[in-house]
């Protein structure tokens, strides 16, 4: 009886863990080659070309005209980002990036870094559809997005199988912009020459995440980042979905007074 008990715990709790992981895959928006996604190369501290946007995207004032997306967890304008220990925000170097987990990824060691922009009907009706859920008081049709993942990545140094999924979502209706930042799987918050530990992932100064407009005045570092506790970023939001942070940026500070909630399963 005790080994069927045993037995049936395991399969239950098997269960559950696959429903929480496959809630959170829903949150990701469609990617991978057979989206038309295009990848990353295989390269420590990489970095994509940069890649000019069909339209203009307005990070706190600015328009930018063209983004990279950094292979340590960042999308960035007017400058590619190599660094791969994080700093907290604001930033002294005036760099504007987005950035969903800002750590030392190698995908050399595994996974991938894919990105597209799109008008897809069918993506644009789901930004259309979560920017109004979110922020119902303002009026807000997509027109253009900008879908980058990071899937399944692997840290630098890695002496483990620990790898992250997570994803930035950029769009905008010509005016006014959105980022969306997405969390599936986070097992691992810092590389080895960041003071992590090899066979585990953790330690020594953790991944950042949020934005940094770049003028030192907006910016929003999200609850517990450069902390151990950013491992558990996949269990909190601003949005009351578990895994999902979403900020207005074209010109106004983010909620700041919006707290984070933890999801507790």
């Amino acid at each position: 009886m005790e080994t069927f008990c045993a037995f049936l715990l395991l399969v239950v709790g098997s269960a559950v863990t696959s429903a929480v992981q496959n809630s959170k895959d829903s949150l990701l928006y469609p990617y991978g080659t057979d989206q038309g996604d295009r990848k990353n190369p295989k390269l420590d501290d990489g970095t994509s070309p940069e890649i000019p946007i069909s339209e203009p995207f307005t990070f706190y004032g600015k328009p930018y005209y063209s983004l990279y997306v950094n292979n340590n967890g960042v999308v960035s304008f007017g400058v590619n980002v190599s660094q791969y220990t994080p700093d907290p925000f604001p930033l002294e170097g005036g760099w504007p990036f987005v950035a969903p987990y800002w750590g030392d990824v190698d995908n050399r060691m595994g996974g991938d870094v894919f990105w597209r922009q799109t008008q897809d009907p069918a993506i644009l009706s789901r930004c259309t559809a979560d920017i109004n859920q979110y922020f119902p008081k303002i009026p807000f049709q997509a027109i253009w997005a900008f879908i980058a993942t990071w899937d399944h990545v692997a840290y630098f140094g890695s002496a483990s199988k620990k790898v992250n999924t997570f994803q930035a979502v950029l769009t905008t209706n010509g005016n006014i912009a959105f980022i969306l930042l997405n969390y599936a799987d986070i097992q691992w918050t810092t590389g080895r020459a960041s003071g992590g530990d090899a066979k585990t992932g953790l330690g020594g100064t953790p991944a950042q995440a949020g934005f940094d407009s770049g003028d030192k005045v907006n910016y929003y570092n999200i609850p517990s980042s450069r902390t151990p506790e950013v491992l558990n970023i996949g269990g909190t939001t601003n949005v009351g979905v578990p895994g999902r942070w979403v900020f207005q940026v074209d010109e106004f500070v983010a909620d700041a007074t919006t707290e984070s909630t933890d999801c507790l399963l």
